[in-house]
């Protein structure tokens, strides 16, 4: 049985976007269960179920291939934060806020990805 050999970078990608898209399964299911206490509007809870199907199957649909899960990923979360954004424009300010630490984590995980298998050399240790 010939398997292939994650790398490590590999691993941290797999298990992170199968955190990240339990979360946003979560997210979205709890928001449709309040659905019935507050109103949602119709565009939004066609979106959301979509959106809930849709990472709910790529457990299973895309389990291999990172691509997919990433859009996925994508189109959940754009359907979290757009409608919010265009029905009060001031949750953008926030929002870009907290951008910040994400871009400073998709830098690092940039650089994690590019470094070698084996490090950098430290010479003279």
């Amino acid at each position: 049985m010939n398997t292939p050999v994650r790398s490590s970078w590999g691993k941290v990608e797999f298990y992170t976007s199968y955190f990240l898209m339990f979360v946003l399964a979560s997210v979205i299911g709890t928001r449709l269960c309040f659905a019935s206490v507050w109103v949602l509007p119709t565009v939004d809870l066609v979106f959301n179920a979509v959106a809930l199907v849709l990472v709910v199957a790529s457990f299973w649909i895309a389990r291999k291939r990172r691509s997919w899960r990433l859009w996925i990923i994508a189109f959940a979360a754009a359907t979290q934060l757009v409608p919010m954004v265009l029905r009060y424009p001031a949750t953008l300010f926030p929002l870009l806020g907290g951008l910040i630490p994400v871009i400073i984590m998709v830098w690092a995980l940039f650089s994690l990805s590019r470094k070698g298998p084996n490090g950098p050399r430290v010479r003279g240790s």
